[in-house]
């Protein structure tokens, strides 16, 4: 088996154990034949006899020459079992109640009914998992008032890799969706009958981050001419960059039309009440360390050969992804951190060992074992399974995308968030959090923090708090993090996040002004953004989608797309 790091507790203080100076050169003599012995222990065996033992979580693995730093060295690398003095501050940002969200519809917008067409219908099959969907959905409302058309509600991905045979109305409320919009689109359940059969709809697909001129080159000829049109495999399918008002538009389709029905509110609600009945508050982690997400990284966790051939096997389902290269993705901050690392985060943080941890998860690669490092610094450790009976999540089990929902409402309500990644999941959720009040959000810096991990025993505990602590400065979920004209709109939907001015309560005014020479409302740039963190994998060029193949004019697609095991990493 291999060797994890040996521990103490000394005080209430987590331990690495040190040895005085003057004994360390016989000690590192001695641990050197140790480390020998470790080695051959840890190699298999000659011959086919017997099976191959399952070693320690790859991550939990040293190798020898860390293992003897870790052992002989001088620095005593203590973790306070307490909080940091800021308090409040660590759970609240000081500047928060300065913003609000603002997301009405301007003059000069147009009712549904103004601008709707007759005999326009679109409609939408959306790709991927519950948040991947979620963007689907939203973009779809902004395409049909794009097209001027009717919206019918739309179709949820049922034969991807999630399997989940829920539809629409299953999951969100059907009702406020079409209610909550009526003035911006017109949207209904089905496409009417035509002498009393079904129109059968003109299928295809449009690029990615596809323009308001886009659709209108592309998919209006389709619609005028066919009149039921069903663009499929909608995921980021319209622009980053739109004008103010398609941008508040989806902010009002995200932020209140898109509801979840009420068991799976009720049940969410339920789970939130019993985390807040433990601590008063908390925190929810959305950890992302599934096999699948570590095999799409192209990252190295330290398990040998054991961990490079089953992360590998499941990288090859992905054929088009380059060759994987640990070190150059770790240097670029693409390798998420392990469930150790975010417990050292958090604690370096200030985050006391007290403090009720929520974690939102699917099966966790190495399983306990590679937990234990977390729960050792968060004993408070808590998941939708551990906070109910089988029997309350009984209607929820057989369908992941509900599942997922039960997590989105936990996560959404809790005091800090904290992702891993930078999946659906985690932007959707940190817009929601800066649109309802800018809620603590944490994102590691994973570019600065793998090399102060990977050095961590070199130092003390406080250097290395105060190094997170700089490292972590712009990644806090603070109001003015981002500049103008940066980043992903639903992680940072500026077109709907006011400022409140002084001169009366509630009077509010734009958080972003148009600057000299910009569109007005462009607040976000398709250029600007890096889309290759959209999703792991977004970016890998497959060439070309394909619809109904019998108009070149519409079948053609620019846009690169993921095969369908991308869905797995989505949300």
């Amino acid at each position: 088996m291999g060797s994890r790091r040996r521990r103490g507790q000394h005080h209430g203080r987590w331990v690495v154990p040190s040895v005085a100076p003057a004994a360390a050169a016989f000690t590192a003599a001695g641990l050197l034949l140790v480390v020998v012995a470790f080695h051959c222990f840890l190699s298999p065996p000659l011959g086919g006899g017997g099976g191959v033992r399952r070693p320690n979580p790859p991550f939990l693995l040293n190798k020898p020459a860390e293992l003897r730093r870790n052992l002989v060295g001088t620095v005593d690398f203590t973790v306070p079992s307490g909080g940091s003095r800021l308090g409040e501050e660590l759970w609240a940002s000081k500047t928060a109640h300065h913003f609000v969200g603002c997301s009405d519809a301007t003059k000069d917008f147009a009712d549904a009914k103004a601008v709707t067409e007759s005999n326009r219908y679109l409609m939408i099959a959306t790709s991927g998992g519950l948040n991947q969907q979620r963007t689907g959905i939203i973009d779809a409302v902004v395409a049909a008032r794009i097209l001027n058309a009717t919206l019918v509600i739309p179709k949820l991905d049922q034969a991807s890799f999630w399997k989940d045979a829920s539809d629409f109305e299953e999951i969100f409320d059907a009702d406020s969706f079409i209610s909550s919009l009526a003035n911006d689109v017109k949207i209904i359940r089905q496409v009417p009958d035509r002498n009393g059969k079904t129109p059968s709809p003109y299928k295809m697909r449009v690029p990615r981050k596809c323009t308001p001129k886009c659709y209108e080159n592309r998919v209006l000829p389709a619609l005028l001419k066919k009149h039921v049109v069903q663009l499929t495999k909608f995921d980021y399918r319209v622009s980053n960059r739109l004008e103010t008002d398609l941008q508040k538009l989806r902010c009002r389709v995200n932020y209140h039309a898109l509801k979840f029905t009420d068991p799976i509110l009720e049940m969410g609600r339920l789970l939130v009440q019993r985390m807040k009945a433990k601590s008063g508050r908390f925190i929810a982690l959305h950890l992302r360390f599934e096999p699948d997400m570590l095999a799409f990284s192209g990252c190295y966790f330290g398990g040998g050969e054991i961990e490079r051939s089953e992360l590998g096997a499941i990288r090859k389902r992905w054929n088009t992804l380059h060759e994987s290269n640990p070190d150059r993705e770790r240097r670029h901050g693409k390798c998420p951190l392990t469930p150790e690392e975010v417990g050292f985060m958090l604690r370096a943080l200030g985050f006391g060992k007290d403090v009720h941890l929520y974690v939102a998860s699917g099966d966790v690669y190495g399983g306990e074992e590679t937990l234990a490092p977390l729960k050792a610094l968060f004993p408070n450790f808590h998941s939708k399974e551990t906070l109910s009976s089988k029997e309350e999540l009984a209607p929820f089990l057989p369908f992941l995308s509900r599942m997922a929902a039960l997590d989105y409402v936990v996560c959404d309500s809790s005091d800090v968030f904290v992702t891993n990644n930078n999946g659906n999941m985690a932007r959707m959720l940190a817009g929601r959090r800066r649109y309802f009040g800018h809620k603590r959000t944490i994102r590691p810096n994973s570019k600065k923090l793998s090399s102060l991990f990977l050095n961590r025993t070199s130092m003390s505990w406080d250097t290395f708090a105060s190094k997170v602590q700089m490292y972590q400065k712009g990644f806090m979920g603070e109001p003015n993090e981002i500049k103008p004209g940066k980043g992903e709109f639903h992680e940072h939907p500026m077109d709907c996040i006011c400022a409140r001015t002084k001169r009366r309560t509630g009077h509010t005014k734009p958080y972003l002004s148009n600057r000299a020479g910009e569109a007005a409302g462009n607040h976000t740039s398709d250029a600007e953004f890096d889309w290759s963190d959209l999703d792991y994998g977004e970016n890998t060029p497959l060439g070309g989608d394909s619809s109904n193949e019998t108009d070149p004019d519409y079948a053609r697609i620019a846009g690169p797309d993921i095969p369908e095991l991308e869905d797995i990493l989505s949300d």
